[in-house]
């Protein structure tokens, strides 16, 4: 089954992250939503929605390796 990786148009930092994403991991299903229903986070720091799970981060970076780590967590 195919990962699903969602961003809200509106939230900061999220080009960076899914290039890497798209370059590391093809087989991701990678979308960019209207709002990912995570207002809240969304306005403060990088977020991501990874088959349904928040993942947060710092920065850019952050956000970048901990979906990775979920990711891998979830293919083990």
């Amino acid at each position: 089954m195919t990962t699903k990786v969602r961003f809200c148009e509106h939230n900061k930092g999220k080009g960076k992250v899914i290039r890497q994403l798209e370059e590391n991991f093809s087989d991701l299903d990678i979308k960019v939503k209207k709002c990912v229903k995570q207002c809240g986070t969304c306005r403060e720091q990088p977020v991501a929605v990874v088959d349904k799970v928040k993942v947060t981060g710092k920065d850019g970076e952050e956000l970048y390796r901990n979906i990775i780590e979920l990711i891998r967590k979830d293919a083990a």
